[in-house]
């Protein structure tokens, strides 16, 4: 066989996704993955929004379209995102395929090779992913029960002149925790005073418990010229869309964009025109009441579970949002070693230690909460506690 790129064919894949592929035997109970629950979408009504716009733009729907996206997409988005803190106007917005599509583009766009990328330790794997492949370094910044912290963000700054900042300050994925307002403000004065991007990746935030809502960190004016804020619809709406956005300095979007038409060209036109006709026919609010009080629901019904499944002396944190819960057990376990004795009792969870970038640690691990329904939750658990208990 003709040969490779060598550096791209040695990253391999990522290990929690060769594990979630044993999640597919339908007599395994997951709490891998971060898949909403599928009994949550509104089947009904995104098949009649692709019936209308099939009827109504049939050949716009089926025919290539810009690559910066479809202009009522982008409006409706820059919308939303207004009402939730983040003023945007519609040319801030580039579409893409997904989140992860608009990780890659800034992973292309915005590092060079060896450039130092700082993160929450342990964070979101599939962005390490994306931006490895830019052949990135990752560096860890402290964290505690409020996430990043400010005065150690400042000391890696100024240690290891990093390219960019990647933090997920709300709900944060995986362990669930959420960047209060006054750490927020505090971060966004560091970053004002040196020169390095933020990336800051707000999946969850729609996925609110209770009756607040956080500022994104690129809302503070400072941070006009070097933030880039990725959204989705895959969590609120149907992941199957693919349905994303980078929210940006015009001028970097016009490379992002030039970079994804050498990739995919486009998002796709047709679900894009469904998307936006979903929001036009329905009160995203309103349909986001049940889903969230139902993964509350689930949220409260794991949490108490699993005081009867872990071992005496672990710690868990309970997230107000989101969608993954995040334990620490005692010495001497490992989770790693155990997952494939879960595995063998017909449940799946995530090893903590896939998500480090520096001094992982064995005795932690991932569970999402929000798949499964409160009944089968219960019947993981019992078959989780023959693990540990």
């Amino acid at each position: 066989m003709p040969p490779l790129n060598a550096y791209v064919s040695s990253l391999g894949g990522s290990p929690i996704r060769s594990l979630l592929s044993l999640a597919q035997d339908p007599d395994i109970i997951s709490f891998g993955g971060g898949a909403p629950a599928s009994e949550s979408f509104d089947v009904e009504g995104i098949g009649k929004s692709y019936q209308r716009v099939l009827e109504e733009h049939g050949a716009r729907a089926l025919q290539y379209s810009s690559t910066e996206g479809e202009p009522e997409l982008r409006a409706a988005v820059s919308e939303r995102m207004t009402l939730n803190g983040l003023h945007t106007e519609a040319d801030d917005v580039l579409i893409t395929s997904g989140s992860q599509q608009g990780l890659g583009l800034i992973g292309q766009v915005v590092l060079d090779p060896d450039s130092i990328v700082l993160t929450e330790n342990p964070t979101f794997v599939s962005a390490l992913q994306a931006f490895a492949l830019s052949r990135a370094q990752f560096r860890p910044v402290d964290t505690d029960s409020g996430g990043l912290v400010p005065e150690a963000l400042e000391s890696a700054i100024l240690q290891y002149s990093p390219r960019a900042v990647y933090l997920i300050p709300t709900f944060q994925n995986p362990t669930g925790v959420t960047m209060p307002e006054s750490r927020r403000r505090e971060v966004a004065d560091v970053l004002a005073r040196y020169n390095v991007w933020l990336i800051e990746d707000d999946p969850y935030s729609e996925l609110r418990y209770d009756e607040w809502t956080m500022t994104p960190i690129s809302a503070d004016p400072r941070l006009a010229h070097k933030s880039l804020y990725l959204g989705t619809l895959s969590k609120v709406m149907a992941p199957g869309l693919r349905i994303g956005w980078v929210r940006g300095p015009q001028e970097v979007l016009e490379i992002l964009a030039t970079t994804k038409q050498g990739m995919s060209l486009q998002t796709s036109t047709i679900d894009q025109l469904a998307a936006v006709d979903w929001l036009e026919h329905n009160d995203l609010d309103a349909k986001l009441v049940p889903i969230r009080a139902e993964y509350r629901r689930r949220r409260d019904a794991m949490v108490e579970g699993l005081d009867a499944v872990l071992p005496d002396g672990y710690t868990l944190n309970t997230p107000m949002g989101g969608m993954f819960l995040w334990a620490t057990l005692p010495e001497p376990f490992d989770a790693s070693e155990s997952v494939m004795d879960a595995v063998h009792a017909g449940v799946v969870y995530i090893p903590g230690m896939q998500f480090y970038v520096a001094d992982p640690k064995p005795s932690t691990l991932r569970l999402s909460f929000v798949s499964n329904p409160v009944d089968v939750i219960a019947q993981g658990l019992e078959r989780l506690s023959t693990v540990f208990r």
